[in-house]
């Protein structure tokens, strides 16, 4: 039977609105509306390349929820498996105009959402069974125990079937009681992955470690197959147990909005690992992507269509 999905991902999205000038929140007068989530940014860039994507979660019974839906819909993800919360609201997310390239500051109001509600009752085994990947970030299981129960279901479940499952730290300190839970609990699913894709800085607090090398070697000696980590401005190293390696970034002109630049970066390295480029390739992909993110206003606006990408690689 061929797979109905090339990947399946899971976690919370949110009504996302972005200051159209630069100050304090409490003084920005306009907003415009856009869409936030660090897996709705992956299955959507990974749609955007023509890769078949499903996206499963839970959503208030509220405008912000059937806004999320149409527009991840009209990226062609899959959405037949969100479930409509008629108790619990749809999370919003406030994010800064961005300057000189910096962060821009954030703020978020998601505690109690309903995407927090999801539990393995929303699990569909032929769904999740049915997709050849699974792509899974530490945010959703930061959210609420049973979002927690829910992330080892999936990554227990994809595994026994021999399906090959990437996971990205994505570290939000503000949603665990301590940072030495949150490295016991992400490095708990982590070690149940194939390709671990973390940030050097998330690389040094979940491991202890500074070095690259030594951060991956944590991961491949657990069990990961393979660990890949970002390393800026620099590019990313790369390491398995065949070999490793460093790949160089992409210059840009100007970084416009850094947020979303790691999940651009996840779309290329599991595309081109699903589509069987090369290790410098698939890696060199991440990097380009990338440097895409980062050069637009918007978690997601910036990633690059088939197309788009073809033309750039060229």
């Amino acid at each position: 039977m061929q797979p109905q999905l090339d990947v399946v991902t899971y976690g919370e999205a949110l009504a996302l609105f972005v200051a159209d000038e630069v100050g304090d929140f409490a003084d920005v007068e306009k907003y415009t509306r856009r869409l936030a989530g660090a897996e709705t940014n992956v299955a959507i860039g990974l749609a955007r390349l023509g890769l078949k994507v499903g996206w499963v979660s839970r959503v208030g019974n509220d405008s912000f929820g059937r806004f999320i839906c149409k527009r991840v819909a009209q990226e062609g993800v899959d959405v037949s498996q969100v479930a409509i919360d008629k108790e619990f609201r749809t999370a919003i997310q406030l994010k800064a105009k961005a300057v000189d390239g910096a962060d821009p500051a954030i703020e978020y109001y998601r505690k109690g959402s309903a995407a927090s509600h999801l539990s393995q009752v929303d699990f569909d085994e032929a769904y999740f069974g049915g997709a050849r990947h699974l792509h899974a970030t530490g945010i959703a299981a930061a959210l609420s125990p049973s979002t927690m129960a829910f992330a080892h279901h999936a990554l227990d479940f994809m595994r026994a079937r021999g399906k090959t499952i990437s996971f990205d730290p994505n570290l939000r300190p503000m949603l665990w009681p301590s940072q030495e839970v949150m490295a016991q609990q992400l490095n708990a699913l982590a070690f149940k992955a194939d390709w671990v894709l973390p940030g050097l800085s998330e690389g040094k607090i979940l491991t202890g470690h500074d070095d690259a090398r030594e951060i991956a070697g944590f991961y491949l000696e657990r069990g990961v197959k393979l660990v890949v980590i970002k390393l800026g401005a620099e590019g990313a190293y790369w390491r398995n147990g065949q070999g490793e390696g460093r790949v160089a970034g992409v210059p840009v002109k100007e970084v416009v909005d850094t947020v979303g630049a790691g999940d651009g970066f996840a779309v290329g390295v599991i595309s081109g690992f699903l589509e069987g480029l090369s290790m410098t390739e698939a890696v060199m992909r991440g990097n380009r992507i990338g440097a895409f993110a980062i050069q637009v206003v918007g978690d997601m606006e910036g990633l690059p269509t088939r197309a788009q990408l073809d033309a750039a690689s060229a």
